[in-house]
């Protein structure tokens, strides 16, 4: 059993070698002079989003912790990225994959996993999906990876190529080489955790802002501190916001937290797409309309620097959904009058 594990584990390195870095992109955006703003491009990993810097970091801490074995069937509660991610690197070491998600996450993703070798059960609600894993785990004897407790742990958040270290050595040589504020949206929490303690272990003066969607707890739990917060519905921003607070959300190493509509981050990433001819997830939106925030607030003070947010994945996963002008009418309501607002921008 030693030598499957040994060599699951030398698998997964040796995928992560085989790996290049992801892209730190700047935006020219001339009506924000004295402010540089970039995107980290993640959509660029294997599987194609920052969650599978997540998986792998999943996978290496339960292998090493001896929590899967060579027929232990992985279960994960995942709307579609994490899931993706997951299902490839249990592919790849050879074990069982099942993801618990909502029926409404994207056709491309629900394809992506299956793909890989994964299965998928599906769950009316965003609020069934814990449970049900659990349930699953205990009647498969299978693990449930449950991202949603370990993100925040399984990364080795004071380097080891970690997405902070990864973000200050691409900015090293720019003009404002520390960035003034890093921006990152919270799905299970762990990015944001890593980012937050990577800045206070090195020292830098960089602030730490975490954007949360609508029909997300996280925003109001950190401004009340109550943890217990809960609501009867998902978010509406696949990867992003949550009905409860979850385990690895660590607001401590938060400096502050903005609430975008969904509304505005959907226009964001129609907005990207004019500007660059990329189309991002709508995670990205709501990542990049608080960096916005952030950088009209810096122009308003006289300030400059630069500011640093992610591409969290690509919008080609969204085709028939967040890039459906049908859809988003229906779903996510009217974004004309935030498409205005980012179109003084550029």
């Amino acid at each position: 059993m030693r030598h499957w594990i040994n060599t699951a584990i030398n698998k997964i390195n040796a995928d992560y070698q085989r790996s290049a870095d992801t892209h730190l992109i700047k935006l020219e955006l001339p009506q924000l002079p004295g402010i540089d703003l970039y995107l980290k491009d993640e959509s660029t990993h294997p599987t194609g989003s920052l969650k599978h810097r997540l998986a792998r970091s999943l996978f290496l801490y339960a292998l090493c912790n001896g929590k899967i074995k060579r027929d232990t069937t992985i279960i994960e509660a995942s709307s579609g990225s994490t899931a993706v991610s997951e299902a490839y690197f249990a592919r790849m070491i050879g074990v069982p994959f099942i993801a618990v998600m909502p029926k409404q996450t994207a056709k491309s993703k629900i394809q992506q996993i299956q793909h890989y070798g994964g299965q998928c059960h599906f769950v009316d609600s965003a609020t069934q999906m814990h449970d049900t894993a659990v349930q699953l785990a205990e009647q498969l004897k299978g693990y449930f990876m449950d991202q949603f407790t370990y993100a925040e742990r399984a990364t080795d958040w004071r380097g080891n190529n970690n997405i902070a270290e990864s973000i200050f050595q691409q900015m090293s040589l720019e003009p404002h080489a520390i960035p003034h504020t890093v921006v990152m949206s919270a799905g299970t929490g762990g990015t944001s955790a890593t980012l937050g303690r990577y800045i206070r272990f090195k020292g830098f003066s960089t602030e730490l802002v975490v954007v949360d969607p609508e029909r997300s707890v996280f925003y109001d739990s950190y401004h009340s501190g109550d943890t217990a917060l809960t609501l009867p519905v998902g978010s509406r921003i696949e990867g992003i916001g949550r009905p409860k607070v979850e385990a690895s959300f660590q607001p401590d190493v938060i400096d502050r937290m903005i609430k975008v509509p969904d509304a505005a981050s959907i226009a964001t990433i129609h907005w990207l797409a004019q500007l660059t001819g990329r189309r991002a997830g709508p995670s990205t939106g709501t990542n990049l309309w608080g960096a916005l925030e952030v950088a009209k607030q810096m122009l308003a003070n006289q300030q400059q620097g630069s500011i640093v947010t992610l591409m969290c994945d690509s919008g080609e996963r969204y085709l028939d959904t967040y890039y459906n002008p049908v859809w988003v009418q229906e779903q996510i309501g009217d974004i004309r009058a935030y498409q205005q607002s980012l179109a003084l921008i550029a």
